[in-house]
């Protein structure tokens, strides 16, 4: 669920009406778009140009993330400094991950509010990839491994949360050249630089 995708790329003016499509790959990967590419792209927001309906749906996305994010913000912070990760990296994570919602989960299995898949939670000590805290721990300490890794080149360290640290490493220490993976470093750095 990248519902902050919505927010970044669709609403470019408040004079801007289009219906929205969501698509999901068979990686898990969640795509929205005002231009569907082909027949698997479902409308889920139709607007209406004598209505506001496209804002009012923007505001309830708008409400939904806010009050998960409040509800949040002390753990992120918490476990952020923990880790010795800048919190604001953190929150851009999961912003771009799950848009603050801690049931968020994907077709492909990745769970939570840093959408964690099995092996990697495993390998960080996650025991239930529910639990808020030990999901944003967990996540929080495998971008830390990835920061590290990448010595530290954060846009290399994002690509990697995303694509895995196997593909960065494959395509010499570069962004890969997936689309999916590039919208999301691009994603992910405006929210934190935001």
């Amino acid at each position: 669920m990248r519902l902050v995708f919505i927010l970044l790329t669709l609403f470019i003016s408040n004079e801007t009406l289009a219906d929205i499509y969501k698509f999901t790959d068979t990686d898990g990967r969640v795509y929205y778009t005002d231009e569907p590419r082909n027949k698997f792209y479902k409308r889920i927001i139709k607007t209406n140009p004598l209505s506001l309906s496209v804002k009012s749906d923007f505001t309830k996305v708008q409400n939904f993330t806010g009050t998960n994010k409040k509800r949040f913000t002390d753990l992120i912070e918490q476990t952020a400094y923990r880790h010795q990760v800048d919190a604001k990296l953190v929150h851009a994570v999961i912003q771009t991950e799950s848009a603050y919602n801690s049931s968020a989960q994907s077709p492909k299995g990745a769970v939570g509010l840093m959408q964690l898949m099995p092996d990697t939670a495993r390998r960080f000590g996650v025991i239930d990839r529910n639990d808020p805290d030990q999901n944003v721990d967990g996540g929080t300490r495998y971008l830390k491994y990835l920061i590290t890794l990448f010595n530290p080149n954060i846009d290399l360290a994002v690509a990697a949360y995303n694509a895995g640290e196997n593909a960065v490493i494959r395509y010499n220490n570069s962004i890969p050249p997936y689309p999916e993976t590039q919208n999301y470093v691009k994603q992910v750095l405006a929210l934190y630089n935001h």
